[in-house]
């Protein structure tokens, strides 16, 4: 074989080396980013404090109230309304519901009571609700088994994020309220039916004015992620892992309280066979205003939960239309936020409040 022969060789010998070793680049690089274990060495290692949350939260799981934040972007009402959160306080309010009195004849007991409520807790798309004054302490509370109680009252919610009460669900109210009363051999003391749709009417329009969802999309801007490994970043800023699949949370400071922030991936992703193998490119940070006190600092967490994983998953952060969202456009919203925050203030329905997470539910 002539030098030349043997030169040519050599030459295709390392051609076909250096395109088997880019085609394997090329695939690692398309391959999504996953998860790494840390080393057994640093098992015994106390555990990096959050980023983005108070001391002891990481621990937490996400809190159960039946409600789930919507995926939207700083829009406006239209969400299905989630059930009220029951407790055995009192939560009828004029401020939130027509009320309907109940006088009772004489003192009756909390089982009585349970066994003639409606079957239902609903009146079309609003929650039903019938509290008691208990006999012992004087306080209003839902009905229980094994008290007493001296009076009781019967309210439906004025609004929610289904709209306001109407001529319809108002006269359902009322059916099911004398049932009620006739079972109890009370005397109900209704309301006046148009002034009470006419409360509800202006409370509707209130919440639609100062309803706020908001929704920062992170997106990879080179290689994808796994599910893995996104959940290990997010771990690493907060979040905990939620109730469904593709969902982790930011819990709040109160706990039984709203999640601040919510992560959201595709469920199948989250459920496939082998997660590490699944690509993602894109995952939601959002935030329900109304539902989150403002003393949780929740825009401003929002915004450094986006930043600190933009840098470390290498992504961008946008709306939902793809455009990036800069220091800027962030500034803007967070002028707004502290503007609805007031309002919302103003008309004694704080953010994060019982009675505000109720209205927009």
């Amino acid at each position: 074989m002539s030098a030349l022969q043997l030169g040519l060789l050599v030459i295709g010998a390392v051609v076909i080396l250096a395109v088997v070793a880019y085609n394997q680049w090329v695939a690692r690089r398309h391959l999504p980013k996953r998860s790494r274990l840390a080393p057994e060495s640093a098992v015994t290692e106390p555990a990096a404090e959050p980023l983005l949350t108070e001391p002891g939260l990481s621990e937490r799981l996400e809190p159960t109230l039946g409600e789930d934040p919507v995926t939207a972007t700083a829009q406006d009402g239209g969400d299905a309304p989630a059930p009220p959160v029951v407790s055995r306080t009192a939560c009828l309010t004029p401020t939130l519901d027509a009320l309907v009195p109940l006088v009772l004849e004489q003192v009756v007991s909390g089982d009585a009571v349970l066994m003639a409520l409606p079957g239902t807790r609903r009146v079309g798309s609003k929650p039903f609700f019938v509290e008691g004054q208990n006999a012992t302490t004087g306080e209003w509370e839902t009905p229980r088994s094994g008290q007493r109680y001296t009076a009781l009252q019967a309210g439906v919610q004025l609004a929610n994020r289904m709209g306001p009460l109407n001529e319809i669900e108002f006269s359902e109210f009322v059916v099911k309220v004398q049932a009620f009363a006739d079972a109890m051999a009370a005397t109900a003391d209704f309301p006046d039916m148009m002034q009470e749709v006419a409360r509800a009417r202006e409370l509707d329009q209130f919440a639609g004015v100062h309803d706020a969802q908001l929704a920062f999309t992170l997106r990879a801007r080179r290689a994808a992620w796994s599910p893995g490994y996104l959940a290990q970043h997010a771990a690493a800023v907060g979040f905990v892992a939620g109730a469904l699949p593709g969902r982790m949370v930011l819990p709040g400071a109160q706990p039984g309280g709203a999640p601040v922030l919510v992560l959201q991936y595709e469920t199948q992703a989250a459920l496939a066979e082998d997660p590490e193998q699944t690509i993602l490119r894109d995952c939601l940070l959002m935030l329900d205003v109304p539902h989150v006190a403002r003393q949780e600092r929740p825009f401003v967490r929002l915004r450094e939960a986006a930043t600190a994983l933009a840098e470390r998953m290498e992504g961008v952060v946008t709306d939902a239309s793809g455009q990036l969202l800069g220091t800027d456009q962030m500034d803007r919203i967070g002028a707004d936020l502290e503007q609805l925050y007031d309002a919302l203030e103003a008309r004694e329905l704080p953010a994060g409040s019982a009675l505000t997470r109720r209205l927009f539910s």
